[in-house]
Parts: C-alpha cells; structure tokens; sequence
C-alpha cells in the first residue's frame, strides 16, 4: 500500500486526499486550519493540524519515509517553495507540488520539487480537448509529449481484432486495456475483438494519439 501524505486541503488538496483513500492510499493529511483538517477526517488515514512550514514539524511526521509528499498549497506561493524546499533537505524522494503559475512552478523545480503541477491550466486543456473530440472520454499528461488516454473505439474499429488493426505499427500507440461497461480488459491479447462502445485505453505520443481522436 502506497503512502502519501497532503500538505494543503484546500478545493484541491482535500479532492486529492479523497481521491488517493478511495484508491487504497495510506494518506497523510495536514493543514495549519483546523476547518480544513477536519473536513478530510473521515477520507484520510490521518489527519493532522500542523504549521508545515516549521522544519521541526515535517520532521516529526516522519515524511521522509512517505511514497510521495504533494505540496497542495496554492495561494500562499512563499509557504509552497519552503515547504517544497524543507521536504528535499529532509530526505523526501518524491515531492509533488502544485504551482499557481508558470513562474511559480520554475521556482518550485529550482527548490527540488521533483514534478511541478497546473491543476487548473492541465484541466482547462484536458475541457477543451474534450470539447474539440467526441470520442475522448479522458485523458492523463504523463509528460508534455506523451499521454494515457481513454477513447471510445472508432466505428471501424469494431469487428476487428487488436492483431488487424495493428494499432503500434499503424497509428504509433499501445492499446493496453479495453473498458465494457463494467468490465475491464488489462493487456489484452492479440485476437481480443474490439466491440461498437469499447473505450480504448491507450498510450502514447500525443500527436500519434490525435490519429485516433476521430468522430
């Protein structure tokens, strides 16, 4: 089982807290708010009301031994990069922080952040790439190159088997899983038949991906 802690539960660290427990996370929640801290009690696995910007404090939380620590904290941008900057000095191998802006998020990378995050710019892309592609039902940036996406498998796609369609030679991508509703198919074989409403779990560069984005 992973282990993360979440410093910061504003709107996103308390959605990120939630999201984590639900998908079987050992999760750390801390905020200098009590408020904050007690609207996440019942999703973290703990939760904890602590000035995280003392060094004696994210020291005591034992952080270092964490999967991942993610940096939350948006509006205050000083509280981010000494917090991001503390954690380093400390030993955390996995910092994940959350940047207001681009200049923010250079700051953090220079303070050892090891990923720099733009919630509100990465979902306001990933709206109007849903907008703009009908068949897109999702879609994770894994870097600015390449993404894992979830696509409703084209109409000609339908009747044909993974092995046909060829999709690594043909199109540049992996299929690596097929959703059915509520089914699932993980590494499907080669004579796994695509079905008229299967999304396609895919990955790949984005501009091999954009071949398959078709209405």
């Amino acid at each position: 089982m992973k282990q993360v802690a979440v410093i910061g539960l504003g709107r996103f660290g308390a959605s990120v807290v939630r999201n984590l427990s639900n998908s079987g996370c050992e999760v750390l929640a801390i905020d200098a708010d009590e408020k904050q801290v007690n609207s996440v009690a019942e999703s973290a696995t703990y939760a904890v009301q602590a000035d995280a910007t003392d060094e004696a404090t994210l020291k005591s939380l034992g952080l270092r031994n964490f999967d991942y620590v993610i940096v939350a904290i948006g509006s205050d941008i000083q509280a981010s990069v000494i917090i991001t900057l503390t954690l380093k000095e400390l030993g955390v191998e996995n910092v994940i922080a959350k940047a207001q802006n681009y200049t923010h998020g250079k700051i953090l990378a220079k303070s050892g952040a090891d990923r720099v995050i733009y919630p509100e710019r990465d979902m306001g892309a990933r709206l109007a790439k849903s907008i703009m592609t009908t068949n897109l039902v999702d879609i994770i940036e894994l870097t600015p190159e390449y993404s894992v996406v979830e696509l409703t498998a084209p109409e000609f796609f339908a009747g044909r088997s993974l092995a046909e369609l060829n999709a690594r030679i043909k199109y540049g991508v992996n299929i690596i899983a097929l959703k059915r509703g509520s089914d699932i198919v993980v590494s499907p074989s080669a004579d796994e038949m695509i079905r008229q409403g299967d999304v396609m779990v895919v990955i790949g560069k984005n501009s091999d991906i954009s071949k398959l984005e078709v209405n």
